[in-house]
């Protein structure tokens, strides 16, 4: 009843009224179900057949409004009070008369500049993530064509365009994904943040639609890091502007997967800071964007997040059904068409997010067959933060002992990596822990952690590049916070 109540809400992040056309694409999501699905039951349930996915599709894109007749059985089908619908056509066609001039979130689909870009970047909210997911999933398909640069005469020039500063920021790419396999947030946002405006001038500089695409895709890809690294800096602000920028780029670059991957990270993000149910809709959301488009292994990863933010709900069947659809997809996988940013995507980690999605569910036996030694070869925060999950497992079935030498593990490669997030995960793990004073072994473990708590990361050296600040103080600084997730 309460994920109902949840999903029932009418208004965006910033309480504005919601439009008919978000509503009914967060209601279907909400439900997993698709365009065809919702127009095969509104034909069965009011016994007339004149209603196809294209209609559905159009309601949700706002092209056309439903009337009352069909608001009173999307209703029943959707299972939401009728003047919750009413309303949201209130505010759809309120808009309309209002004049031109489209919402925020309506921008993804202008064609980008540098200048533009860079502005989104400094200046965006980063709060209007379910309306750019909505903009995003019913928008069109393909990209809308590029403007000249400036200083074009209004169409390219036939000249010699230099694309070794574009090459040279792709090769780097690569290498920042795998600092960041070993390097804290704190440490790197600042080096992934020069490269991302490096990539938005070169940009500003080219000639040619499809080296400008070319250039949007590797700024896409560079935003989607500069949103992890931050988010594992602890700063949200930043994470939550750069996957936006990272969608908006995708979108424009004519990358359908990438701009999936992008939502989905923003999913994670979302999931982190304790709103599960957006996270929900936003993974779904990117999962049915490009089902069609992404590898196998971008589909995996979809529905694994699409399994633990229903897992955190307490979706049970919607978490098993997502877990097995990530499976099938992985059976299917070729790795030579699996792109390059998925390379941390092997069989271990996936075992491990499986692991993770089992102890969300309460089946902690199951959870630690996954999670034992899947993560050992791996860098320091993730095996951290896997660490954390499976001192939490051995906690619920009793095994305190092995929680504890786990969780000293944890610990420890929590402070070799610099981590802000995974400091986050021992920070949920620690009151776990310290319940069982009575035990020597436990006592052990308290003593080691006021020696290493103030070289654990904290999120207040977020502003300072280049640099991380430790947590001064004993073990009462390690106050709860939410518990994270490791995929990039």
């Amino acid at each position: 009843m309460a994920s109902r109540a949840r999903d029932r809400a009418s208004r965006t992040v910033d309480g504005t009224p919601e439009s008919i056309g978000p509503l009914l694409t967060r209601l279907r999501l909400a439900r997993g179900l698709s365009q065809l699905r919702v127009a095969e039951r509104l034909c069965a349930t009011a016994g007339l057949r004149t209603v196809s996915r294209h209609e559905i599709s159009r309601w949700e894109r706002e092209e056309r409004v439903p009337g009352s007749f069909w608001l009173s059985w999307l209703s029943v089908v959707l299972e939401v009070p009728l003047q919750e619908l009413e309303a949201a056509v209130g505010v759809a066609r309120a808009m309309v008369g209002a004049g031109p001039q489209p919402p925020d979130h309506q921008r993804l689909w202008l064609p980008p500049t540098a200048a533009g870009l860079l502005a989104e970047l400094d200046t965006a909210s980063g709060h209007d993530l379910r309306a750019l997911a909505h903009a995003w999933l019913a928008g069109p398909t393909e990209p809308t064509p590029l403007p000249a640069p400036p200083g074009s005469g209004g169409r390219f020039q036939q000249v010699t365009i230099d694309i070794g500063p574009l090459e040279a920021l792709e090769a780097r790419l690569g290498d920042h994904r795998r600092m960041d396999d070993l390097v804290g947030g704190l440490d790197l946002a600042h080096h992934v943040d020069r490269e991302l405006r490096a990539a938005i001038e070169v940009f500003g500089a080219l000639r040619g639609d499809g080296v400008r695409r070319r250039a949007l895709r590797l700024i896409a890809d560079y935003a989607q890091l500069a949103g992890w690294v931050h988010a594992d800096a602890g700063d949200g602000t930043a994470a939550r502007r750069a996957y936006r920028l990272g969608l908006r780029a995708a979108t424009a670059g004519g990358d359908r997967a990438l701009a999936a991957h992008v939502l989905g990270s923003m999913s994670h993000l979302v999931l982190a800071a304790g709103d599960p149910h957006e996270a929900l809709l936003l993974a779904r959301t990117a999962h049915a964007g490009a089902r069609h488009e992404a590898s196998a292994r971008t589909q995996a990863l979809l529905l694994h997040r699409v399994a633990l933010a229903a897992a955190r709900i307490g979706e049970r069947r919607a978490a098993y059904a997502a877990i097995a659809a990530a499976e099938r997809a992985v059976d299917r996988s070729e790795p030579d068409r699996e792109p390059r940013r998925l390379y941390w995507l092997d069989a271990a980690e996936l075992s491990a997010m499986t692991g993770r999605c089992w102890a969300v569910l309460g089946r902690p036996l199951r959870a630690t067959r996954l999670l034992t030694g899947s993560r050992t070869g791996t860098g320091p925060r993730t095996a951290s933060i896997y660490a954390c999950w499976l001192a939490r497992c051995y906690l619920e079935i009793g095994e305190v002992e092995e929680a504890c030498r786990v969780a000293r593990r944890a610990l420890h490669d929590a402070v070799r990596a610099g981590s802000v997030r995974a400091a986050a995960g021992l920070r949920q793990l620690h009151p776990m822990l310290l319940r069982h004073r009575d035990l020597p072994v436990v006592r052990r473990y308290e003593h080691v952690l006021a020696t290493a708590t103030r070289y654990l990361p904290s999120p207040a050296a977020r502003g300072r590049p280049g640099g991380t600040r430790r947590a001064a103080g004993g073990v009462r600084s390690l106050r709860p916070a939410p518990p994270d997730t490791v995929a990039k």
